[in-house]
């Protein structure tokens, strides 16, 4: 399989659809509204699919173009986006059931699960994979499509923080700039604007940070009824895991989130000077990720997920 072949998919297909993995973050988002540019930029009509939009992504070009349901479509040719296996994609069933499948994605424990599949897990964001696929095509990279590309190295780089991120990644914000995209403005939605929501639910986690391992182990947590008071939307847990990572010390910020009775989304993230690799702790929960960032769902009640979390955390530290 090369980029070739995947050009040669997208230039034969009619009905295209673009999906990306549940609860999308900037990089997923990016990724799908860049795509979708890009095939407008080749002629077709493509579809995408985001059932929990972050509102704070809604200034991104095509954001008000998504749909929540394609009801019973059926498509030629079915794209995933930064998703490493097919159980966390959401509309799955398209993907499924399309003529050909493609996967574009950058993380380690991509199961492969495409017909066609471009992994890159030395790409710090699936929009920096994006952004050579769309030069090898010479699929021209204007204000519109880099800002989307841009929104996602920003939100998966942290800001161009984390060690993944490569000179090439400030060379294709180099050339942004060039053509006029605005790089502090997107920095500051991205990163530095919260809602009101987020802001209380970020809070209310800050009051219950709890510390393990002599404080190599930051925890904590939020409920449905938190989410319920201070009237969440998608997207408005986003950042609580960061704080428990930044406190000196910490080797791995842990954060979960119930998802409904006895189910709950962990999310874990390395400290600051850590090597521990997150992604090893959420793969024996059937999840996986980033070895800085990684996430999993656990079922039971919440001292039951602590609990294995909690464990499974102190074996990794060991």
């Amino acid at each position: 399989m090369t980029l070739d072949d995947i050009l040669v998919e997208m230039k034969n297909s009619e009905k295209i659809v673009i999906m990306a993995h549940e609860f999308p973050d900037g990089d997923a988002i990016g990724s799908m509204l860049a795509m979708s540019l890009a095939l407008k930029s080749l002629g077709k009509k493509p579809d995408v699919i985001v059932k929990e939009f972050p509102r704070i992504f809604d200034f991104l070009p095509g954001a008000n173009e998504v749909k929540k349901d394609l009801g019973t479509e059926k498509y030629d040719l079915a794209i995933s986006l930064d998703c490493a296996d097919l159980k966390r994609l959401v509309g799955k069933e398209y993907f499924e059931n399309a003529k050909k499948t493609i996967v574009i994605d950058h993380h380690s424990t991509n199961s492969m699960y495409g017909d066609f599949n471009y992994v890159n897990p030395v790409s710090p964001a699936c929009c920096e994979i994006l952004a050579g696929m769309f030069q090898y095509y010479n699929i021209p990279i204007d204000i519109e499509l880099g800002s989307c590309i841009l929104a996602g190295i920003i939100t998966d780089t942290g800001g161009f923080k984390y060690s993944g991120v490569t000179p090439e990644t400030f060379e294709f914000t180099a050339d942004l700039l060039r053509k006029g995209v605005n790089v502090s403005d997107i920095y500051q939605r991205v990163l530095e604007t919260k809602t009101k929501s987020n802001f209380e639910l970020i809070r209310r986690a800050t009051n219950r940070l709890e510390f393990f391992e002599n404080g190599k182990i930051s925890f904590t947590y939020i409920t449905k009824k938190d989410e319920e008071e201070v009237h969440a939307e998608a997207g408005d847990h986003e950042g609580i895991v960061e704080n428990g990572r930044s406190v000196e010390g910490v080797e791995v910020s842990a954060f979960i989130r119930e998802r409904e009775k006895n189910v709950y989304k962990i999310s874990l993230r390395t400290g600051n000077n850590s090597d521990i690799n997150v992604s090893d702790i959420c793969y024996v929960f059937g999840g996986g990720g980033h070895p800085r960032a990684a996430g999993a769902t656990i079922q039971g009640n919440f001292e039951q997920v602590k609990e294995k979390l909690i464990k499974e955390i102190k074996n990794s530290l060991k």
